[in-house]
């Protein structure tokens, strides 16, 4: 982790940003920015760029020229004051440059100064109380009960997301720390929150044991720890007890009513709620076996349990997922059945969060309702104001409705309540699909070219990074991407775009299709 003049560079997430922003960097230039600051302070020659970057292929020195050109403009670096050129030499990052240490603090880097007060990238703490719940251990030992532990972890959450006087992190952020030995200060830095909830849960025979403890992650002192045991039918009332006792510990004068109200139990059958943690485990995986998965656990739970919502929901993204994706084999059966779990979701959960942003999210992109749609997941955001994957629904939304520029807030808002999300490329993509069509083609074609870096097969980036390639000229580039994604889903054409994307405005649509013509998918 680099820090520069306001900037931050994560080498590891490949990622440019400033307190408030992330930058969008194609990927060669990302490199080369990358490579002169882990060499801030000495002379990079051209031919030492090539070796390192261009290693494998040929190119001309206008190519490095180019991405020092981008590197430039990323940073705002108009007048060469921080990448000096020297002549007939190469290059050099003279701009004081701090590294992040393996505890979290910060070292000079060789050539630089000491970081300087206010370069640190740190988030910003929240206008209120903020806590993260990090990962329970499974303290059974039995692999096939780490879906159980996961599952409260993530009950506790969402009990705790309703409180609107909180900012909770949302569960996949939380959960990139499952299986490290982290230092609880450094959680709170990265994540930008005062408080950390950390425990263990132990599932043997009938009987349950949570225990919890409260730190606050600026001093790493213990705010409160406890245990609570109970047999397997309590386990709802055990998770109100946890969240009470952290709710009290951190807002004394929360009104007891609004502990009340954050009681609300997914449902009443056991075994349904086991299976609803097992799809849950598998959904997360995004890929397409595990969708399927997922899908069986779900529709398991539905029916042992015909009033669960948050199943329903879920089931019904499933589908969401195996169209964005290609993975539909009958569509219009596939689109039938979505909308009719998704319509139950939304009608049995009036007060699930979970249930509604699910099925309004379904009802938008796999119905084609938009104005339902809005009017489910707004709902849900009202209820949980907290519910990362929510906001992401709703800049989806705010895309097909003609308002990108909208769509961009709330994805940034999505992301400051879950950096670390397992939906990161989909939010990524949303990004890219948004700069799209406000024009940004250079924007829109590097975020989604950074996503298929990790996800090299993933529809959505490869249709924007297509499209956005080719309405910004580079006819190479979109073609190639184009090739890729029919490789992909062979039956894609011109013609069934609009079944893919719902957009509503004309011209949206028109110019999307026209960016796909132009980089050769047939009619």
């Amino acid at each position: 982790m680099y820090r520069f003049e306001g900037y931050t560079l994560d080498a590891a997430r490949c990622s440019l940003r400033t307190e408030d922003r992330v930058i969008e960097l194609r990927p060669k230039a990302f490199e080369v920015l990358r490579y002169l600051v882990e060499n801030a302070g000495r002379v990079v020659t051209k031919e030492e760029f090539i070796r390192a970057i261009w290693s494998d292929v040929v190119v001309t020195d206008e190519s490095l020229t180019h991405c020092v050109s981008e590197a430039r403009h990323a940073i705002g670096d108009n007048d060469q004051a921080i990448i000096k050129t020297v002549p007939r030499r190469g290059y050099r990052f003279v701009a004081p440059v701090s590294r992040s240490s393996a505890d979290g603090g910060s070292e000079p880097q060789s050539g630089s100064a000491p970081p300087r007060a206010g370069a640190d990238s740190d988030r910003a703490l929240p206008d209120r109380p903020s806590i993260a719940v990090l990962p329970f251990s499974n303290i059974g030992g039995d692999p096939e009960q780490e879906y159980f532990a996961d599952g409260m972890v993530e009950e506790i959450i969402t009990a705790l997301s309703r409180f609107s006087s909180l900012f909770v992190i949302a569960r996949n952020s939380s959960f990139a720390y499952k299986g490290r030995s982290v230092d609880v200060k450094q959680v709170g830095r990265e994540l930008g929150v005062r408080y950390v909830l950390e425990g263990s849960v132990r599932k043997a025979s009938n009987r349950v044991r949570i225990t919890g403890q409260l730190i606050d992650a600026s001093t790493g002192a213990h705010i409160w720890a406890d245990r609570f045991d109970g047999a397997l039918e309590d386990v709802f009332d055990l998770q109100d007890q946890v969240t009470a006792s952290v709710v009290g510990a951190i807002s004394p004068k929360m009104e007891q009513a609004e502990i009340q109200r954050a009681k609300r139990k997914p449902t009443e059958s056991l075994d349904a709620y086991d299976y609803f943690l097992h799809g849950m485990a598998n959904i997360h995986e995004l890929k397409k076996e595990a969708t399927s998965k997922a899908l069986q656990f779900f529709y398991r739970a539905i029916e042992l349990d015909p009033d669960f919502a948050s199943a329903y929901g879920m089931a019904a993204w499933c589908y969401l997922e195996r169209k964005a994706n290609g993975w539909m084999t009958d569509r219009p059966q596939e689109v039938t059945e979505a909308s009719r779990l998704a319509r139950k979701a939304v009608d049995l959960g009036r007060d699930d969060a979970v249930a509604l942003s699910r099925g309004g999210n379904v009802l938008a992109y796999v119905a084609h309702d938009l104005d339902a749609g809005a009017v489910f997941i707004n709902r849900a955001l009202a209820l949980n104001p907290n519910l990362a994957p929510a906001w992401i629904s709703i800049g989806w939304l705010e895309i097909y409705l003609g308002e990108p520029e909208i769509a961009l807030q709330h994805f940034a808002h999505a992301m400051r309540l879950s950096p670390f999300d397992l939906l990161m490329p989909n939010l990524q993509a949303g990004i890219a699909f948004a700069h799209f069509f406000t024009g940004d083609y250079d924007k829109a074609s590097s975020l989604a070219e950074q996503v298929l870096r990790e996800k090299p097969n993933y529809h959505l980036p490869l249709r924007y990074a297509a499209v956005s390639h080719a309405l910004a000229g580079r006819l190479g580039e979109a073609q190639q991407a184009m090739a890729r994604l029919r490789q992909i889903d062979p039956l894609l054409r011109v013609s069934n775009l609009k079944d893919m994307t719902p957009l509503r405005r004309p011209e949206d649509r028109a110019r999307y299709e026209e960016g796909m013509r132009k980089a050769g998918l047939p009619e």
